[in-house]
């Protein structure tokens, strides 16, 4: 059983900056590709991004791209999500996950261990 806890997130302004963390269980982390989705009240979840398990390949969703950054420490099995000038739409409850050995990283399905989330709240 894989355990994923997030921690991190809070009340920011606009404009400002939040690092949330994902630490994960198990010994096998750095096989696995790690994603973040959000899911805000009345949205469906969503992609955020997505890292390789070397850490080597990235990927994002056009709304974070060149905000957020992703990346892990495979010593710590940990992944992060660096959110820099956030908006107020970037408000949500968000979620790491752990992606199956195959599938696309765009979609929930292809995650099969999820963390219980974390509430970002930015203010405008």
């Amino acid at each position: 059983q894989v355990q994923l806890v997030e921690s991190g997130g809070g009340l920011v302004q606009a404009g400002g900056s939040l690092r949330l963390s994902c630490a994960a269980s198990g010994r096998t982390f750095s096989d696995y590709r790690m994603g973040w989705f959000r899911q805000a009240p009345g949205k469906e979840r969503e992609f955020v991004a997505a890292i390789s398990g070397s850490g080597g390949s990235t990927y994002y969703s056009d709304s974070v791209k060149g905000r957020f950054t992703i990346s892990r420490d495979n010593a710590k099995n940990t992944v992060y999500l660096q959110m820099t000038s956030l908006k107020p739409e970037d408000t949500a409850v968000y979620y790491c996950a752990r992606r199956r050995l195959s599938g696309s990283s765009y979609y929930t399905s292809s995650y099969d261990y999820w963390g219980q989330g974390t509430q970002v709240t930015v203010s405008s």
